[in-house]
């Protein structure tokens, strides 16, 4: 659900935020519980600045303190049975996360998967049942199941739909490999024997949020962003002009042509990629 503010001052009068309420709550208060000591470390943040001190990312800098959630991606802990213990929100990412108590006393956190409640038993297996949170090998999947946390080589850990609302869905196998369908409409090939996890990524209306003023977005660490267009011609390749002008030919503050021009690195394969996400 989503609450649209009241517009009794500037800040609330565009104010769109989602109202969390499958989160878990401490008992009789509406404040959400506390995250997992054992499972936070710090977060040391680098400002978009790399290791000379030069800024590499721009418009990064400031923001609240954050703390790190360890999650376990891997999911390496087979046929141990795991008891959901809370819904939680987290800083560094757009999707919600659940905390694991397993049967053996260890405790993790994993991305949480939408309708995922607190109660619900979730582990890591070869067999059914095909539940939302139940992290299994490609090869073991049935055919159209929809997926998220996918890995892209074997025990490497998930690197592929992770953000919120997404979900992928595998359509066939054959040779080792399963072909997927993922969120961008892209159709590639990935080892049958990376694990992967049921159901769609939580906190779906993620994307329908609206921050509402400038200053939500510095608490968040983001600073402002100035078009090239009001630029200096020393400043930007959209710079100068009389009047207002616009730029005929889209590209970086350093020249490199943007929005239609393919910026792909030459080191990467793409023999894996049956159908890329840009072809209709």
């Amino acid at each position: 659900m989503l609450k649209k503010f009241r517009p009794i001052t500037p800040g609330t009068r565009q104010l769109v935020l989602p109202q969390n309420e499958t989160l878990t709550k401490k008992p009789g208060r509406r404040v959400t519980v506390d995250p997992c000591k054992s499972l936070l470390v710090p977060k040391t943040r680098t400002n978009g600045r790399n290791n000379h001190g030069h800024i590499t990312c721009r418009h990064k800098g400031g923001g609240h303190k954050r703390k790190y959630r360890i999650i376990d991606f891997a999911r390496t802990k087979e046929n141990i049975p795991a008891k959901v213990a809370s819904i939680e929100y987290d800083p560094n990412r757009s999707s919600y996360i659940a905390l694991l108590h397993y049967v053996d006393g260890e405790k993790r956190y994993i991305i949480a998967p939408e309708g995922l409640k607190v109660g619900d038993t979730v582990q890591t297996s070869s067999e059914p049942p095909f539940a939302v949170g139940i992290c299994m090998r490609l090869k073991d999947m049935p055919l159209g199941s929809i997926i998220h946390n996918i890995e892209m080589r074997p025990e490497q850990g998930a690197r592929l739909v992770r953000s919120a609302g997404l979900s992928a869905q595998l359509m066939a196998r054959s040779g080792g490999y399963a072909t997927i369908r993922m969120p961008s409409g892209e159709v590639r090939l990935i080892n049958e024997e990376c694990r992967a996890t049921f159901g769609q990524v939580s906190n779906s209306e993620h994307n329908l949020r609206v921050e509402g003023k400038a200053g939500r977005m510095r608490w968040k660490g983001v600073r402002p962003t100035v078009r090239g267009t009001v630029m200096n011609p020393v400043d930007h390749p959209h710079g100068g002009g009389e009047g207002k002008s616009k730029g005929n030919h889209p590209q970086t503050p350093w020249s490199q042509y943007t929005r239609g021009f393919k910026t792909r690195s030459l080191k990467k394969s793409s023999k894996l990629i049956i159908k890329d996400r840009r072809k209709k």
